[in-house]
This record gives structure tokens, C-alpha cells and sequence, in this order.
């Protein structure tokens, strides 16, 4: 059975993979593989604010400790607190109850190892196997052998003290209006509690949780309501997080859009000005913009590009010995905090970057200029290789052709859903949407939902 993604397990609840029956195997087989000598025979548990968090919680927990492995909860906590939680405990591994951005009637399981960082390859299979062997259940302990489950006392404290350490002592937030989405999801407390305990006037939105209304029309990929309330209180910033807050994306005080890719490169910036920048570069993926890129060059600082999902933009940073990267959706990972996208903490860093230059976020930007893009998803009847029919492979060539050396077009399958995604980014954005609609209804007539 192929349970994992390119984050993790994921899928609507009751339906497989995301049933009871097969999440209890799926902890009977993380108990066994990720038993190791760097940890306490613990797993943390943490999870976003999803109705079904519970019951999977429960099936999870109750495979792991089948295994002889003791369990840690913690409840609601974003996905980078239990990686950060997972290390400084020294336990064997973290796993996040969550399914990010999507709706509430999915969920998923993230793992970390004992390190912070998401499984190997190998390891993942080694769980698919396990999972998959009809003989597994009969090799569990029994007896005084089989582990506990606990409540971690404070681990949301912990994680803010941590996310505090990153800005010097001395620095307050005294004087900034800040507005904070956290989607009615798994920084719900954090990220609001975070920027008061430091002084920043917080006016917090979509902070809510009921278990359904996670991600509805709120958060990173909704952020109507936060520029409008930003504009409405005449606030400095914007911030908003996803389910999982494991991403951030801002607004300005004109209520202008401040995604991952401005993020990098104001950041990306100033640590190399600090001499902080290892290897002199930035990984990000195939979706950042040409307009960064040519923006961090005139620094001084490479753009280098992997497949879309912070999962490879943190492969590629281990390899080359890169300490900072991310993703144009706001996943920032900045491996002197953190081993993954971190929302609360690129929420502070950004807040003391305006408070250090002093100067606003719309001027801390305004070199970066962007180049338009359109991106387009078309839904597909079932998750199909596009490559090698003739007359997408026309339209493509011809497209590419078309825009020459001054646009980039992007046509590749979703990881998570039925859908193709096709990016065109050039600049000039009639261009863009005009190419972009041509390539997509190519597909949609190939390939589309009959």
C-alpha cells in the first residue's frame, strides 16, 4: 500500500488511508521503525484543530504504545513545534496530526525523526511494509512491556520561549498594530500570545477553532478578511497563517499581498549582510518568481530551484550545506531555528526586521519587483503523466517558443489532488493569463473531468 505523500500521509477521514483500522497499524508500525538509540523509547503526538484530531489521536496512540513505545500529547500545536519539541526533548520521533491548508474533512500524519526533520525514504517504506504485513500485529509485547501515554504539561510555553530566543533580549514590539489570522488552526494561541508577550497591539482574527472551520475562507490562502481588517485598523501588518502554521504569508499596511518569495528575499539579504548566509544561496522551488531571483543576483546571493514542496527545498539545503531556503506559499525554513517552515518564527523575524531597519514592510520590498503570474489548475478525471500525449507537448513547445527568454511556464501534476497545474510567469501579464488559458484548455480537453 503507497501511504505517503510528498508531506506525509494524507486523505479524507473514514476513507483510506485515513481510517481508525489502518491509522492504528500505521502507529503500530511508526512504534516499531523509529525505536532508536537517540531517544527515550517516546513518541510526541501533536495535532491541528480538526474535528477528527481526536479520533485519530486515539488510534494512533494506541498503536504506538501497542509497540512498547510511550506516547507524549501535547494537543494543538503547529506542525514546527513538534519538530522543534522532538529534538529539545530528545525523543525518537514527533508526528503531526494534520492535512496543512486543506479543508477540515481531511487529516493527515506528518512524521519527524528524532532529528527534526521529516522521515527518509527508507524509512517511510519500511512503515508502508510494515503496515501492509499480515503478520505484523502478532509480534507486539505484551505485559508490563506495552508503553503509557502522557500529557506534556506547557509545551505551547515551551515553543513560545523558544520562538523569543531568535530576536535579541532587548528587543520589544512596543508601538506595532498587528493583525493575526491563524486560520482557526493549530497557532490559534501561539502566534497571538507570541506578539503580545513582546508588546505589539495584536488584533487577532479567525482564532476560533471548532473543529470544521480550519482554513474556511481564512488564513494564508484566504486572506480577504485580514487586508481588509488591516486596512480597516489602520494596522502596521498583516499576518496570516495556515492549518498547520507551518507557513506565513503577510500584508502591508496598504493592504498589499507580502508572499514567501519577498519574504526570502528581504531576508535572504540581510543575513548575508551579517555574514549568516551559508553557501552564499537560497533554495526555493520551480514556482518562486523570475523577479526574486534577479533580485537576490544583483546581491550577490544564487537562487537555486527544486520541486515544489518544502520537503525538497530542505533535501537540497542538507546536501549543499544551505541554511536558508522556502517556498513562494510562505513555508520559510531557516535551519539556525528551525529543521522546517516555521510560521511563528518568520512572523517575529519579519516584525523585528522592521523594527531593526525601521521602516515598514511595503519599503523593506519595494526592490523586489515581481514578475506577473498566472497559475491555473485543471481538474483531471484521475491523477495522470501528461508528458508524451502529442498535443499537450505542441501547445507546450509552442507556448515556450512564444515567450523566448523573457517568461517561464511551468505545467506539472498536483501532489495531493486530481488536478494540473500550469504556471505561466512573464511580463506582461495579459500574456501570461492569455498563454496559461491555452495551455490549461489544451488539457482540460485531453485530460479534463468527463
Amino acid at each position: 500500500m503507497k501511504l505517503f505523500g510528498t508531506d506525509g500521509i494524507r486523505g479524507k477521514v473514514n476513507r483510506s488511508p485515513m481510517t481508525p483500522e489502518n491509522v492504528l497499524r500505521i502507529g503500530m508500525a511508526i512504534g516499531r521503525s523509529l525505536k532508536n538509540d537517540h531517544g527515550r523509547r517516546t513518541i510526541l503526538i501533536g495535532k491541528d484543530t480538526r474535528l477528527s484530531g481526536y479520533m485519530i489521536e486515539s488510534a494512533l496512540t494506541a498503536g504506538i504504545c501497542s509497540m512498547g513505545m510511550n506516547v507524549n500529547l501535547v494537543g494543538p500545536i503547529p506542525t514546527p513545534g513538534v519538530a522543534f519539541l522532538t529534538r529539545a526533548l530528545r525523543l525518537d520521533a514527533g508526528v503531526v496530526l494534520s492535512a496543512s491548508h486543506n479543508p477540515f474533512e481531511d487529516n493527515g500524519i506528518k512524521i519527524f525523526s528524532y532529528d527534526g526533520f521529516k522521515l527518509s525514504d527508507a524509512l517511510e517504506k519500511e512503515i508502508e511494509k510494515l503496515v501492509a504485513d499480515e503478520s505484523f500485529p502478532s509480534k507486539r509485547p505484551s505485559g508490563e512491556k506495552i508503553g503509557k501515554a502522557y500529557r506534556l504539561d506547557d509545551a505551547t510555553g515551551r515553543y513560545i520561549e523558544y520562538i523569543k530566543s531568535t530576536i535579541p533580549r532587548e528587543i520589544d514590539l512596543e508601538g506595532l498594530k498587528v493583525v493575526v489570522d491563524t486560520a482557526n488552526g493549530a497557532a490559534y494561541k501561539i502566534t497571538p500570545r507570541l506578539l503580545k508577550e513582546l508588546g505589539a497591539d495584536v488584533i487577532s482574527i479567525n482564532d476560533e477553532p471548532d473543529g470544521i472551520n480550519i482554513n474556511d475562507n481564512c488564513g494564508s490562502l484566504h486572506p480577504e478578511h485580514l487586508i481588509r481588517t488591516v486596512k480597516e485598523s489602520n494596522a502596521h501588518i498583516g499576518i496570516a497563517h495556515d492549518g498547520d502554521a507551518d507557513r506565513t504569508i503577510f500584508v502591508d499596511e496598504k493592504g498589499r499581498m507580502i508572499d514567501g518569495d519577498l519574504i526570502m528575499g528581504i531576508w535572504a539579504s540581510e543575513l548575508k549582510s551579517e555574514g549568516r548566509l551559508k553557501g552564499n544561496g537560497v533554495v526555493a522551488t520551480v514556482m518562486s518568481n523570475l523577479g526574486v531571483e534577479q533580485y537576490l543576483k544583483a546581491k550577490g546571493i544564487r537562487l537555486l530551484r527544486t520541486s515544489v514542496g518544502d520537503r525538497y527545498v530542505v533535501e537540497e539545503m542538507r546536501k549543499g550545506g544551505y541554511n536558508f531556503g522556502g517556498e513562494q506559499s510562505g513555508h520559510i525554513v531557516f535551519f539556525d531555528y528551525n529543521t522546517t517552515g516555521d510560521g511563528p518564527i518568520t512572523a517575529l523575524q519579519v516584525l523585528y526586521l522592521m523594527r531593526k531597519k525601521n521602516r515598514p514592510i511595503s519599503e523593506l520590498t519595494r526592490g523586489i519587483e515581481l514578475y506577473p503570474q498566472v497559475l491555473l489548475n485543471v481538474p483531471v478525471s484521475a491523477k495522470k503523466d501528461f508528458k508524451g500525449i502529442p498535443e499537450i507537448d505542441r501547445i507546450i513547445d509552442k507556448s515556450v517558443r512564444k515567450l523566448a527568454d523573457k517568461g517561464r511556464i511551468l505545467v506539472r501534476p498536483s501532489g495531493t489532488e486530481p488536478k494540473i497545474r500550469v504556471m505561466v510567469e512573464c511580463e506582461n501579464f495579459d500574456t501570461a493569463k492569455t498563454t496559461a488559458e491555452e495551455i490549461a484548455g489544451v488539457i482540460q480537453k485531453a485530460l479534463g473531468e468527463k
